[in-house]
């Protein structure tokens, strides 16, 4: 599936620090296709992956509020995965942690404002587990030396045909938030115990993951704390009069 034909856009960070967020991102492997002293937009060869919105006095994000987890970067192979991990060593990206989620291998960062970031790559659908016919996401240890060997040289610009793979958000209501994604056409496609749920269009093993990790009845997003403020949606099904795709305030 090519970028134009992905489900999701672009996701929008408003900032506290427009040109140190982007410098950010620049190092991390996007360009900058435009902007001003208020905006950015960033992205690697295709439609964009980041808009960035400067957010004039704006204020941290409290703890036990609603927002962004993290945004996710996927690649197109587990070889320019191993290659991007090769850079984020040899460079120093803040690299937080990793994982092995059966569906797909992770390596997680965070920006300089503390948005999170994931990017991975997927394993080949015909690996997928469904036990007790739900999919198998799980988390283990991913193989750093596997990841390695494989590895594609590593590149200071992300590869072309990345996408934003999914959007994990904090919630304060795990059955509300599902019944929106599912009035948008998403399905359940697996779930973490009482916390945490994944949903998707088409199969997928998700474009959405929801939690509850800052607490049951986690506070709204005010307009003026940083963080998330949209993300794009690119389905004809969801937006049937724009077919430029719908900018998607979550209901958090």
């Amino acid at each position: 599936m090519s970028a134009l034909e992905w489900p999701l856009g672009a996701i929008e960070l408003k900032v506290l620090d427009l040109e140190r967020v982007v410098a950010f991102y620049e190092w991390f492997g996007l360009a900058r296709f435009s902007g001003d002293a208020s905006h950015a937009v960033m992205g690697v060869d295709g439609p964009p992956l980041l808009r960035l919105t400067a957010l004039p006095e704006g204020r941290e994000r409290p703890p036990h509020t609603a927002g962004l987890f993290h945004h996710a970067i996927l690649l197109p192979s587990e070889e320019q995965l191993g290659g991007f991990l090769r850079r984020a060593l040899e460079a120093r990206l803040p690299l937080t942690g990793t994982a092995d989620h059966l569906v797909s291998q992770a390596l997680y960062f965070d920006d300089v404002e503390g948005n999170g970031i994931e990017v991975y790559a997927d394993r080949p659908r015909s690996e997928w587990q469904y036990p007790n016919g739900r999919l198998n996401i799980g988390t283990e240890h991913l193989d750093f030396e596997r990841l390695l060997r494989i590895a594609a040289p590593p590149q200071r610009k992300l590869p072309a045909g990345t996408v934003l793979g999914h959007v994990h958000l904090n919630v304060g209501d795990l059955d509300a938030s599902q019944a929106f994604y599912e009035s948008l056409g998403m399905e359940l496609m697996a779930q973490a115990g009482h916390v945490m749920r994944f949903l998707s269009w088409d199969g997928y093993h998700h474009h959405l993951g929801i939690n509850l990790l800052e607490g049951r009845d986690a506070a709204p997003v005010e307009p003026g704390v940083r963080g998330l403020r949209s993300f794009e949606i690119r389905r004809l099904d969801v937006a049937r009069t724009d077919t430029n795709g719908i900018l998607l305030t979550p209901p958090l």
